[in-house]
C-alpha cells in the first residue's frame, strides 16, 4: 500500500497522510472481514495483498455503477477476494532487514554545471 515513507514535509500533512493510510488499510480489512463472514471463511487465510489490488481495479469500476450495479458488483468482488487464499509457503523464513542503505555521497548544494567544473579541477 507504499505505506513505507511518507512524501509530506510538514507535520499537518504528515498527520493527514498517515491518517488516510490507516483509513484505507481499514477499508480492505473490513472488505475482507465481510467478505469471510458472508462465505464463512477464516479471515487468516484470505490474502490480504490480493485483496489490495481487487479493491483497486474494483474501485475504477465501482466509481461509474449505482443501485443494484453496484450491490452485485460489490457481491462478486467479495467472492473474489475470499477466492484468493493464501498458499502454503515453501521457502525457509528469511530474515527481517532493510536493504535501502544511506548512501555516502555528499549533498548536490550548488548548480550542477557549478559543480560539475569544480569536480573537473
Amino acid at each position: 500500500m507504499s505505506m513505507e515513507k511518507l512524501r509530506c514535509q510538514s507535520a499537518c500533512m504528515v498527520r493527514k497522510e498517515i491518517a488516510v493510510h490507516m483509513l484505507a488499510y481499514n477499508l480492505i480489512r473490513t472488505t475482507i472481514a465481510q467478505a469471510a463472514a458472508v462465505h464463512n471463511k477464516l479471515l487468516r487465510l484470505i490474502s490480504f495483498r490480493a485483496a489490495v489490488q481487487l479493491v483497486n481495479q474494483a474501485a475504477l469500476q465501482l466509481a461509474h455503477l449505482f443501485g443494484t450495479l453496484m450491490k452485485n458488483s460489490l457481491d462478486t468482488m467479495r467472492a473474489m477476494v475470499v477466492a484468493t487464499s493464501i498458499g502454503q509457503r515453501k521457502r525457509k523464513k528469511q530474515p527481517r532487514a532493510i536493504k535501502r542503505r544511506p548512501k555516502s555521497y555528499p549533498l548536490l548544494t550548488q548548480p550542477r554545471h557549478k559543480m560539475v567544473t569544480i569536480c573537473n579541477k
